[in-house]
């Protein structure tokens, strides 16, 4: 058959490696944005369009590495609005390769999005759409829901598909309720979710301005990172992705304890190799006992891990989170045998070399 191929054929084949759009965050093909009404998630993707035009910063930290043509389907705004918004967002260039469109038929969306997509094959090009809602048919007669949003879902992927390094972003909304994966609040059948590289959902409380974007994909790097609305930006709580995925981690497991308890949890989630009680009490000028007496009531909590007697460091990965400012491009660097990440030949990122076992993941390099 002609899509037939031997394994033997397939494992010395060469492929180009996944191209990010805005790295460590959208990969190239289908990214679903997904947040709850009203939270601000057009003001993120407008901004986004921005920067991918003039090859500014995503989210006030992320550099993009290139100018790209962008095509932005506001199609629940109006010209003015959207200007009134890129003033609040006080842009300082107006680039020709940025196009905003607020109205398009429904029946036209896929075809207009690939008449762009075909003109600036060239440039990897990128569609944001905003909101999928909108577009959105209903499901034909005898068709599930299920059929109908992978349906949509394809249609979408096989636009960004059409062109190397291009990208649609859809913009999408959330279910009322949320279960404990992200994915699950992303509204729709899994026939939606499933038909996407990656998905994007951005969640904040009312009346907060700090907030989360969890980021899942099926080729690229997985992450949760801090974010906080600042003005009319949308922009990362610290100034890398591995920062603010370590900042979110901080917020969530130090959530509810009083001030020193929350203090060291994050000095110890900052030293990823591990700390002792002479090292916290040191850093936040507090007596060794007390610092010990903390460490103890925050690993029986759970919060922080015991790598050996006296030695505290963070649970899981919370030191490592975040992989988008360090996935390793040489494929010559050693691997880790539990997936963590070794950033310079012979060192990982918990500080072992090769050969010897880490002690926060149990894995070896090979």
């Amino acid at each position: 058959m002609a899509n037939r191929i031997s394994m033997a054929d397939l494992m010395v084949m060469k492929f180009k490696p996944v191209e990010y759009v805005i790295p460590g965050i959208v990969p190239e093909g289908l990214t679903i944005l997904a947040a709850p009404p009203k939270i601000g998630k057009s003001w993120l993707v407008l901004d986004l369009a921005y920067q991918l035009a003039v090859a500014g910063k995503a989210l006030g930290a992320v550099p993009i590495d290139r100018e790209r043509p962008v095509l932005y389907m506001a199609l629940e705004d109006t010209p003015r609005r959207l200007q009134d918004r890129l003033n609040m967002l006080e842009v300082t260039e107006y680039p020709s390769n940025l196009y905003l469109q607020t109205s398009v038929d429904a029946g036209d969306v896929l075809r207009e999005a690939s008449a762009f997509m075909a003109e600036r094959a060239d440039d990897a090009p990128v569609v944001i759409i905003d909101t999928l809602g909108k577009i959105a048919p209903p499901a034909s007669a005898g068709e599930s829901d299920y059929q109908r949003d992978y349906r949509v879902g394809g249609g979408l992927k096989a636009v960004a598909d059409s062109v190397t390094g291009g990208a649609v972003i859809v913009v999408h909304h959330t279910r009322k309720a949320q279960g404990d994966d992200f994915l699950d609040s992303v509204s729709g059948t899994q026939g939606l979710a499933g038909s996407a590289d990656s998905i994007l959902v951005l969640r904040r409380e009312r009346n907060d301005a700090s907030g989360s974007l969890s980021v899942t994909s099926r080729d690229a790097a997985e992450g949760e990172y801090a974010v906080n609305k600042v003005g009319a930006r949308w922009v990362l709580a610290a100034g890398t992705l591995t920062a603010a995925a370590i900042a979110l981690a901080n917020k969530r497991i130090t959530a509810g304890l009083g001030s020193n308890s929350a203090a060291i949890i994050e000095y110890v989630n900052a030293h990823p190799e591990g700390t002792r009680a002479a090292d916290v009490a040191e850093a936040l000028e507090i007596s060794e006992k007390d610092a010990g007496t903390y460490l103890l009531r925050a690993f029986r909590s759970e919060r922080i891990e015991r790598f050996e007697r006296g030695l505290y460091g963070p649970v899981g990965t919370v030191g490592s989170v975040g992989n988008g400012d360090n996935v390793p491009t040489d494929p010559t660097l050693p691997t880790h045998t539990y997936g963590g990440v070794w950033d310079d030949p012979g060192t990982c990122t918990h500080g072992v070399t090769v050969g010897a076992r880490c002690s926060k993941c149990g894995g070896t390099a090979s």
